[in-house]
């Protein structure tokens, strides 16, 4: 007999490194918009793994395989407490992200930590994961992947708009789903913020006392990024390459920088919604109440801000969301959006 149901736990690790978002949702195999979300939990990340996974872009070989396998450990760890607190009597499978180290699509790499026959075993539960290594392989960026829950779970939003250590926007175009990386956000904010000994800056008050330095804010504008065409993707080499050593060069103080790259970010995504009718804005950059009202003072596109479930945990949930059309074998990685050679169904099955 056919499920026409199915109950998934969705696991989220983002850029900003402010924890691990988890998510149980059951899902409706006819219509994917009727999905209910059961239960949402965000763990942070303690110190020790903080500094572990910022620095994992500097480890050997042999140093990733035993972080690959440590994080999964935690991974297992987390689930099954989540499993156990929320009482859910059975779960389908696990839909892992992992927690991205190196993504450079034009060199052919991408590696998202998190093993998945580690956490299988763990967890005695099936899982899906290494959502991005597939596309890349087939010529594409490998992200953003979050587009065709967009398309198929919020159809009645003109556009999508996630805020979180980079802003990635989705939207359809001539009966193509259109995706691409904007800008940083949290991943640059958050970095100077916690100079200040500040996890991250609560509905974004210091950077609205900031003085806007105009000569940063045109020669982060002028940046080579923002001239390209979609596809495109960045990743947290980019941001140490090329924003941060620029930012640097300008000695500023903290409130100065976060003011003027807020005043960046709300002008790209100004420019990237403008034709737009509406926009649903998630992520954590929502709660940044200043970089809101920056963003509404550069374009006029209405902003819709859902529920804080929705808002907090909606990469969880579509990342739960690609596992299910993975074990059904459905598209779950769009050509128009990655550059991939082909529409495909990306991601590896593990099972305990």
């Amino acid at each position: 007999m056919k499920l026409q149901s199915v109950v998934v736990i969705g696991l989220m690790s983002g850029t900003s490194l402010d924890g691990l978002d988890l998510v149980c949702v059951k899902f409706d195999k006819e219509t994917y918009g009727n999905f209910g979300i059961l239960h949402t939990e965000t763990v942070a990340y303690s110190e020790v793994w903080k500094q572990r996974l910022q620095e994992a872009i500097t480890l050997s070989k042999e140093e990733l395989e035993k972080l690959d396998t440590d994080y999964a450990v935690l991974l297992a760890e987390l689930s099954n407490d989540f499993i156990k607190k929320n009482k859910i009597p059975s779960v389908d499978f696990i839909s892992s992200h992992g927690h991205t180290v190196f993504h450079k699509p034009a060199q052919g790499i991408t590696l998202q930590v998190g093993n998945g026959q580690v956490l299988a075993a763990q967890t005695k539960q099936k899982v899906v994961c290494d959502f991005r290594t597939q596309d890349v392989m087939l010529g594409g960026q490998g992200a953003p992947l979050v587009p065709i829950g967009d398309e198929l779970l919020f159809a009645e939003y003109d556009s999508c708009l996630n805020l979180g250590g980079f802003a990635n926007i989705s939207f359809k175009k001539k009966e193509q789903r259109i995706a691409f990386d904007i800008c940083p956000v949290n991943i640059v904010l958050n970095h100077y913020v916690n100079t200040l000994g500040l996890e991250y800056d609560d509905k974004g008050i210091i950077a609205s006392e900031g003085a806007l330095n105009d000569d940063l804010l045109d020669q982060l504008n002028a940046l080579d990024f923002y001239k390209k065409e979609a596809p495109k993707s960045l990743g947290l080499e980019w941001v140490q390459s090329e924003i941060i050593p620029l930012i640097d060069s300008f000695a500023l103080d903290v409130p100065a920088i976060l003011r003027t790259f807020v005043e960046h970010v709300a002008m790209q995504i100004a420019n990237s919604i403008n034709d737009r009718k509406n926009v649903l804005v998630t992520g954590g950059g929502v709660f940044n109440c200043f970089l809101l009202d920056r963003i509404r003072e550069h374009s006029s596109t209405e902003i819709v801000q859902p529920t804080p479930e929705i808002v907090n945990f909606k990469e969880a949930l579509i990342f739960a969301f690609l596992g299910l059309l993975r074990s059904d074998n459905q598209v779950n990685c769009l050509q128009s959006v990655t550059g991939a050679k082909r529409d495909h169904s990306s991601g590896v099955i593990f099972y305990p």
